[in-house]
């Protein structure tokens, strides 16, 4: 992992962290109504697994960003942040022509994840148009000429004040944070983990020596997948040094890191029957990590990464 500056003080989330907190589940998570009368002009049709097929009544025009779900995924895991990871197939056509401009591969390739806000980056209006969508979602998006960034629409040749209609497939969606059951642990002389609301962890080491052996607790217990040996982990992660109680390294100021445990023996002792949705927090010795002073590490296993496709 990247050594980067710390963003915030331990101590100091500790003062705003929470015992423990509930992220929403898609049950949880309603859809917003985003239906008007443009939909109307658009119809799609075709299996979800493959691309659509798209008719729309030209010239179309959106006078604002509208949506609809024309079929809602049955994914447990809901988009509700843009830092989320989402692997997603779109297609964008012209309103005015009704021709498609731009189009993803649609070939059922799921290890390229992105967080939402890349795509939301050059239309915004995705934004309302898939919170709280879930895999296997597919929504019709009519985007209005000031819901999709200048430069982008002019990259793919749609004209400026044209509206777009935009189809998206929701084909994966990662967890934004550990949303697993709060687990007992006796913390005697160990680390205590403490939440800030959107999940992120903070860490206070208590003064003494650090374990001479590796110390794995599950503090959260997920319901997801569970983590095998040949598994390339998503997590965020923290990372703690004991001794001087700096933060070495984390991923919340950046992007989850994807994690393969074939060849890490340690990881794979931290990792290996954990469950997709938990937090684990491991303390490894400075010469079991090859370190200086002991680490103390917080995974939040985000999702499962998909192998590359053999080329």
């Amino acid at each position: 992992m990247r050594k980067i500056p710390a963003a915030l003080a331990i101590l100091g989330l500790a003062a705003v962290g929470l015992a423990g907190c509930s992220l929403p589940a898609a049950s949880d998570c309603p859809r917003p109504d985003g239906g008007g009368d443009a939909l109307e002009l658009i119809e799609v049709t075709g299996p979800t697994d493959a691309a659509p097929e798209v008719d729309i009544y030209t010239p179309f025009t959106a006078s604002e960003t509208e949506f609809a779900d024309v079929e809602q995924g049955d994914g447990e895991v809901p988009i509700t942040t843009g830092d989320q990871l989402v692997v997603l197939d779109l297609s964008l056509y012209a309103g005015e022509t009704g021709d498609q401009l731009v189009s993803t591969g649609y070939d059922g390739d799921l290890s390229q994840p992105l967080p939402l806000a890349q795509w939301t980056e050059s239309v915004p209006a995705l934004d309302d148009a898939l919170q709280c969508a879930s895999e296997g979602s597919r929504v019709v998006v009519a985007v209005g000429p000031d819901d999709i960034e200048e430069a982008a629409a002019a990259s793919v040749g749609l004209a400026e004040g044209d509206s777009a209609v935009v189809v998206v497939d929701v084909r994966k969606v990662y967890r934004a944070a550990a949303d697993g059951t709060l687990q007992f642990n006796s913390g005697m002389g160990l680390p205590a983990v403490v939440r800030a609301p959107d999940g992120h962890p903070g860490v206070v080491i208590p003064d003494g020596e650090a374990p001479t052996e590796l110390v794995v607790q599950t503090l959260k217990k997920g319901d997801g997948p569970v983590v095998e040996a040949d598994s390339i982990v998503r997590a965020h992660i923290l990372a703690v040094s004991w001794d001087d109680k700096e933060q070495l390294n984390s991923t919340w100021e950046t992007a989850p890191q994807s994690i393969p445990l074939t060849g890490d023996p340690v990881l794979a002792d931290v990792l290996v029957g954990q469950t997709v949705g938990s937090q684990v927090m491991a303390v490894v010795p400075a010469e079991l990590g090859g370190t200086e002073q002991a680490t103390v590490f917080v995974f939040d296993i985000l999702g499962l990464d998909a192998a590359a496709p053999a080329q």
